[in-house]
């Protein structure tokens, strides 16, 4: 993608973390991208700045009831929808090159497919998105001629590894893991696991949610889900590393026995600054990577006895059909369960392996099964967890 005149783009959970890194990379280049709509759930204060900032022609707020804190403080020129089908009609009705899905959850899934009917590119942060329909997205994609280009630093390393080669070629995917901040720790410690101490990540600085999932492992088994529909492996192709210096953000070994890693520096800045000027690269305000203040490389196999989360993700995808969508719906209502102190940390596995169990999964299911499956998963959850309906 030459960029020869700005590029017109929508950012879906632009209050997020991911959001705000990829207004960020907009207001550096802003001589390469231009705002056309943005999105939130419910974080109206930040959303009126960034619009105030972009000048956007249109924003939204999914969550209805703090829609009605946003009226009034913008000019009335500027469209503001509302509502859960809010991000999908911003996308259906406003026109854009690059479309940023950074939003959470099961909720991406329909403005994704949304901007690949209507062929834009798609920077895709939400993993869930492929998670839960990554079938359905993927051959829609190919079939439209969509280009889905991964914003997460794994999958983004593994797609710039790939950049040239032959992927017949490719013998495996490896995924690297900080390890999260419970790594190392004990089984007997981890039943009494604070929020405050789950959310201590080492290397990263992201949402609550994702940074739970890298504490639980489920982080890391998302991806291995996402990258077998993102790069068409088989889960016996995609194995998961744990690298605590989160210098290498992952690497791809071909038949050969070579083996390409992307590294540098630990900033979300850098991926999506990829995805966005993908095939240019642009140089940017960040100093180059100190090999030498690195020092070391360490790596080691994960700990699935003590994080059995990450082989719960590989066993939904080798299940398949709506496996996954309960994977994901039960983790999702889990890690909100922790974080409101409802469950323990260890409650965590327990509720996805309880939600699995449950679930009779589907075969090549269309969009109203998997959300059937994602309303079922969520409620066994849910009840699983003590949480009244």
């Amino acid at each position: 993608m030459a960029i020869s005149k700005p590029q017109r783009v929508i950012v879906l959970g632009s209050t997020g973390s991911i959001g705000r890194t990829a207004l960020e990379v907009v207001r550096d280049f802003s001589h390469a991208f231009t705002v056309v709509a943005l999105s939130t759930h419910r974080n109206v204060e930040i959303l009126a700045r960034q619009a105030a900032e972009f000048r956007p022609e249109a924003v939204c707020v999914s969550h209805a009831p703090s829609a009605a804190r946003f009226r009034g403080v913008l000019p009335g020129d500027l469209e503001t929808l509302e509502g859960e089908e809010g991000p999908t009609r911003l996308v259906e009705h406003y026109d854009a090159d690059v479309l940023v899905v950074a939003t959470v959850g099961f909720a991406g899934l329909f403005p994704t497919l949304a901007g690949i009917d209507r062929g834009m590119r798609i920077a895709l942060a939400n993993k869930e998105v492929l998670v839960v329909a990554g079938e359905i997205v993927m051959e829609r994609a190919h079939r439209r001629g969509v280009e889905i280009v991964p914003i997460d630093s794994e999958h983004n390393a593994i797609w710039q590894c790939l950049a040239g080669n032959d992927r017949r070629a490719v013998r495996r995917l490896i995924l690297t893991a900080s390890g999260g901040p419970l790594r190392g720790w004990p089984a007997s410690r981890l039943e009494t696991v604070t929020p405050a101490e789950a959310l201590k990540h080492p290397t990263w600085r992201m949402g609550r949610k994702i940074t739970i999932d890298c504490a639980t492992m489920m982080n890391k088994g998302l991806e291995v889900i996402e990258a077998c529909h993102l790069f068409g492996v088989a889960p016996e192709r995609v194995e998961v590393v744990v690298h605590p210096q989160s210098t290498i953000h992952s690497m791809v070994e071909f038949v050969d026995g070579s083996i390409l890693a992307q590294m540098g520096r630990t900033n979300m800045y850098l991926p999506i600054l990829n995805a966005l000027t993908s095939p240019e690269r642009f140089e940017n305000k960040f100093e180059p990577l100190d090999l030498a203040a690195v020092g070391r490389l360490d790596f080691a196999r994960p700990d699935d006895e003590n994080f059995p989360c990450l082989g719960y993700a590989y066993e939904a995808i080798r299940r398949g059909g709506t496996m996954p969508a309960a994977l994901n719906a039960a983790n999702e209502e889990a890690v909100a369960a922790f974080l409101g102190e409802k469950i323990p940390f260890t409650g965590i596995a327990e509720t996805i392996r309880a939600a699995m169990d449950a679930h009779d999964a589907v075969e090549h299911p269309d969009l109203e099964t998997l959300r059937e499956a994602d309303r079922q998963a969520r409620a066994f959850a849910r009840k699983h967890a003590g949480i009244a309906a």
